[in-house]
C-alpha cells in the first residue's frame, strides 16, 4: 500500500472517490428502478473507473482489482449484452460495501482488507454476456469507446512489438508467431537507431496518429504522408480541427498503452493477452510501413507545433482551482470570533439607544449591516446540502424492502436545502431510524396493500425545505396509518397509563406515545424493531438539536413525521425573560405565542394547575420558584406573562415576570463549577453587559416537572 506517496495527492483522491462513492450508492439503486438507462450506466462506469485509476495511481491493489471486476460487469451492461436485475445488483452492491470499507481503511492509514475471492468471481461471471459460460476468452472484448475490458502492464517486449508495428515492421498477413519473432529481432535495430531505450518525439506522435487518426493533435499532415486507412477511423475528438487533446483521449491513451486494469500487481497473464487488443487500428501496408520506417531518423516538422499548441492548455489550468480546502476546525474558530462580534454589536446597540448623538447611531447602524452581513456569509461557509443525508436513504429502503418482501419507492423532495455542517451530522441516524420505521411499520406488505385497494408498491416521502431561519425535515408514507385504539390498549398494558387517563387521551397524544421509552407496538421483536428504544432515542436527539417533532396520521391512509430544526446551533436567536432581577434566556425555537394571564383564573387539573387557552389546555409551571431564591414571605403576584414553549410533541406554560425581547446569543459553556446544572444549556451576555443563563427546556421539565 503505498501510503508513502505524497499526503497532498493521497488527499485529493480522498476527496474525489469520496464524492464518487456517495454518489454510487444512489445511482445503483436508481438504475434497479430504471435499468435501461444508458446514461445511468455510463455514469455508474465512469464512477468506478475514476475510483478504479486513482487507486491504481497510488498502487492500491486491493480497490483496483474490486473497482476493475465492477466496472467490467457495467461495460457489459452497457454494450446490452445482459440485462439488469435484483440478483446482480445484490453482488454489485457488495463489491460496493468492500470498496466503500477498503476505502475507509485507506482513510485511516490501515491495512486494506481485500474483497473476497468469492464476490471477485461472481463478478467475473456476470461481467460474461448473458448466457456464455464464463471461460477465459482468447482474445479481450472491446468496449464500444474502444476500451479493452481487462488487462494489466504491458511488457518491454509488448511496447516494442507495437513500436514495430507503427514502423511497418510488420503486416496484415504475417501470422502472430512470425510477428512475435520479428518484434524481438528488431528490437535491436530500433534501440540502435534511436540510441537509447527512450521513445523519441516522432514515435510517440505516431503512436497517437495510429491511436486517434492523423492530423489530430499536430499540424495539417502533408500530402506524401496521408495514409490510405485514414478514413476509416472514426476521430476520436469531437472537432476535427482541435489541436489539444481532451481528459477523454488521454484517459483512453493510457489505457491503450497499459491495459484497462492500470496496476502493476495484474497477473501476467492478463498482460500477454492484452497484446492482441491494444490496436484498435488497423496495422499499416508493406508500403507505407517501409516508407515510414525510411524516414525514422528525420524529425517530422509537425512535432514542433504539437508543442506549441499544447502550451495554452498549461497557462489556463490554474483557472480551474477555484475552490480550496479548509480544515474544518478554522471555520469554526472563525464562526467563534463572529459570534463574539455579535456580543459586541449587541453591546452598542444598547449603548448607542442611550445616546443621542447622530453620529454615534450611524456608526452602530454600519456596524449592525456589516456584522450581520459577516455573520451570514461566515454561516454560508459551514452549510453543506441535506442531500449529504438523504444520499443513504435510497439505499437503506432498497435493502430493507427486499428483506422484508416488501414494495417500497423512495422519493426525495429538497435535497439542495443547506444545513450547518454539524446538523447534517446530527439528523443523519435520527432521519436513517425514521425513515426505516416506516417502510417497516408503515408500509404494508403487497398482498395486503393489493386487497386493500392500493398498488402493491408503497411510496416513502422524504422532503426538506427551509422555512425562515428553520429547516422543516418530513417523512411521509402511504402505509396503514396508526390506529390511536391499539396505542391506547398499549400504554394501558404497559403501565404507561391507567385507563381513565387513556381514555381522555386526544388522538395526537396517542400518536405521541410512541416516543416513549420501551413503547413498542410490535408483537415479535425482529433485527428490525420492536424493542421500543429507537423512537425515544430520536425524540432525546431532536431535543438536544433545539428541534421539535411531531406526527400526523391517519388510519389506512399513511402517516407523516414533521421535524422542525434551526438552520444553525452556532448563534441563536432567543426571548429574553427577566425573573426578579436576573436575565434569562429561551430558545426562540421552542416558544410558541405569549400572553399576559390573570393568575387568579387557573384550573387545576389530575393536581396539576393548568390553563385553558383556545379550549386547548396547557400545564402551567412557575419556572421563578425553580431557578431563583425569592426573599421569603414575598407574595405572588395576580398577573404575569405567560410563555407557551414546545419540546419535541409537549406544550407547556412558563410564568414570566418580565419579557424583554429577542436578542441573538452565543452559547458559551457554563464553567466547571456550573457544568452539568439541569436545565441550563449555556451562558451568554447580553446586550447591557450582564450574564444570563440560557434554559435548557426539555432538561428543565425533566428535572423539576
Amino acid at each position: 500500500m503505498a501510503f508513502d506517496a505524497d499526503e497532498e495527492i493521497l488527499q485529493d483522491f480522498l476527496v474525489e472517490a469520496g464524492e464518487i462513492l456517495e454518489k454510487l450508492s444512489e445511482q445503483l439503486v436508481d438504475l434497479e428502478q430504471h435499468p435501461d438507462d444508458s446514461d445511468l450506466l455510463n455514469a455508474i462506469f465512469r464512477g468506478f473507473h475514476t475510483v478504479k485509476g486513482g487507486a491504481g495511481f497510488l498502487q492500491l491493489d486491493a480497490l483496483v482489482n474490486c473497482c476493475h471486476s465492477a466496472e467490467n460487469v457495467f461495460d457489459i451492461l452497457r454494450n446490452h449484452k445482459r440485462k439488469v436485475d435484483s440478483e446482480l445488483m445484490d453482488v454489485v452492491l457488495e463489491a460496493l460495501d468492500n470498496v466503500n470499507a477498503m476505502f475507509e481503511q485507506v482513510r485511516n492509514h490501515e491495512e486494506m482488507t481485500p474483497a473476497p475471492n468469492s464476490l471477485i468471481a461472481a463478478l467475473d461471471a456476470l461481467a460474461q454476456p448473458e448466457g456464455s459460460a464464463p471461460e477465459p476468452v482468447v482474445e479481450e472484448p472491446v468496449s464500444d469507446s474502444g476500451e479493452p475490458q481487462d488487462g494489466g502492464d504491458i511488457t518491454d517486449d509488448e511496447f516494442e512489438q507495437l513500436l514495430d508495428a507503427l514502423h511497418g515492421d510488420s503486416s496484415p498477413g504475417k501470422s502472430s508467431a512470425e510477428t512475435s519473432g520479428k518484434a524481438v529481432s528488431d528490437s535491436g535495430d530500433a534501440k540502435a537507431t534511436s540510441g537509447d531505450d527512450e521513445i523519441t518525439d516522432d514515435e510517440f506522435e505516431k503512436l497517437l496518429d495510429e491511436l486517434h487518426g492523423k492530423g489530430q493533435f499536430a499540424g495539417a499532415p502533408a500530402a506524401d504522408e496521408a495514409r490510405p486507412d485514414q478514413d476509416e477511423k472514426p476521430a476520436a475528438s469531437g472537432k476535427p480541427g482541435d489541436d489539444l487533446i481532451t481528459d477523454d483521449e488521454f484517459e483512453k491513451l493510457l489505457d491503450e498503452l497499459h491495459g484497462q486494469g492500470g496496476s502493476p500487481t495484474v497477473a501476467d497473464a492478463k498482460a500477454s493477452k492484452q497484446g492482441g487488443a491494444v490496436r484498435p487500428t488497423p496495422q499499416p501496408s508493406a508500403a507505407a510501413g517501409s516508407k515510414g520506417k525510411a524516414e525514422e531518423p528525420k524529425p517530422k516538422p509537425e512535432a514542433k507545433p504539437a508543442q506549441k499548441a499544447a502550451a495554452p492548455a498549461r497557462d489556463t489550468a490554474p483557472a480551474a482551482d477555484t475552490t480550496v480546502r479548509v480544515d474544518t476546525k478554522r471555520l469554526d474558530d472563525i464562526m467563534n470570533m463572529v459570534g463574539e462580534l455579535v456580543l459586541v454589536r449587541n453591546r452598542l446597540q444598547r449603548l448607542g439607544s442611550e445616546s443621542e448623538d447622530e453620529h454615534m447611531h450611524k456608526a452602530v447602524s454600519n456596524l449592525d449591516v456589516v456584522t450581520t452581513d459577516l455573520q451570514a456569509a461566515v454561516m454560508q461557509t459551514r452549510m453543506q446540502p441535506i442531500k449529504k443525508v438523504f444520499g443513504r436513504f435510497p439505499r437503506v429502503v432498497r435493502d430493507l424492502a427486499r428483506n422484508l418482501k416488501k414494495e417500497v419507492n423512495l422519493v426525495m423532495h429538497g435535497e439542495e436545502t443547506d444545513l450547518d455542517k454539524n446538523l447534517v451530522e446530527a439528523l443523519s441516524d435520527p432521519l436513517v431510524h425514521l425513515v426505516r420505521n416506516s417502510v417497516d411499520h408503515g408500509i404494508e406488505a403487497p398482498d395486503v396493500r393489493e386487497k386493500a385497494g392500493k398498488p402493491r408498491q408503497g411510496t416513502v416521502t422524504l422532503s426538506a425545505e427551509q422555512e425562515g431561519d428553520h429547516i422543516l425535515l418530513s417523512i411521509q408514507d402511504d402505509g396503514a396509518g396508526m390506529d390511536p385504539e391499539v396505542l391506547r390498549r398499549k400504554a394501558v398494558e404497559k403501565g404507561v397509563y391507567d385507563q381513565d387517563a387513556a381514555d381522555r387521551l386526544t388522538d395526537n397524544e396517542c400518536f405521541n406515545l410512541i416516543f416513549a421509552a420501551g413503547f413498542s407496538t410490535k408483537e415479535q421483536i425482529s433485527d428490525v424493531s420492536g424493542r421500543g428504544v429507537g423512537m425515544d432515542v430520536v425524540k432525546t436527539k431532536i431535543g438536544q438539536l433545539n428541534g421539535q417533532i411531531s406526527i400526523v396520521s391517519e388510519l389506512g391512509k399513511g402517516s407523516s413525521i414533521i421535524i422542525k430544526v434551526p438552520l444553525t446551533l452556532a448563534i441563536m436567536p432567543t426571548l429574553m425573560i427577566k425573573l426578579d432581577d436576573q436575565s434569562f434566556a429561551l430558545p426562540l425555537v421552542n416558544v410558541v405565542e405569549i400572553f399576559h394571564l390573570d393568575l387568579t383564573k387557573t384550573n387545576v387539573v389530575d393536581g396539576r394547575e393548568c390553563i385553558v387557552v383556545r379550549d386547548k389546555v396547557f400545564p402551567l409551571f412557575h419556572i421563578k420558584r425553580w431557578l431563583v431564591n425569592s426573599p421569603a414571605g414575598q407574595k405572588e403576584p395576580d398577573n404575569a406573562h405567560v410563555v407557551i414553549v414546545a419540546m419535541g410533541t409537549r406544550q407547556v406554560g412558563f410564568v414570566v415576570d418580565q419579557l424583554v425581547g429577542q436578542e441573538e446569543v452565543v452559547i458559551k459553556p457554563l464553567g466547571r463549577a456550573l457544568q452539568g446544572t439541569p436545565g441550563m444549556a449555556g451562558a451568554t451576555i447580553t446586550g447591557d453587559g450582564r450574564i444570563a443563563l440560557i434554559i435548557d427546556v426539555p432538561s428543565l421539565l425533566q428535572q423539576y416537572s
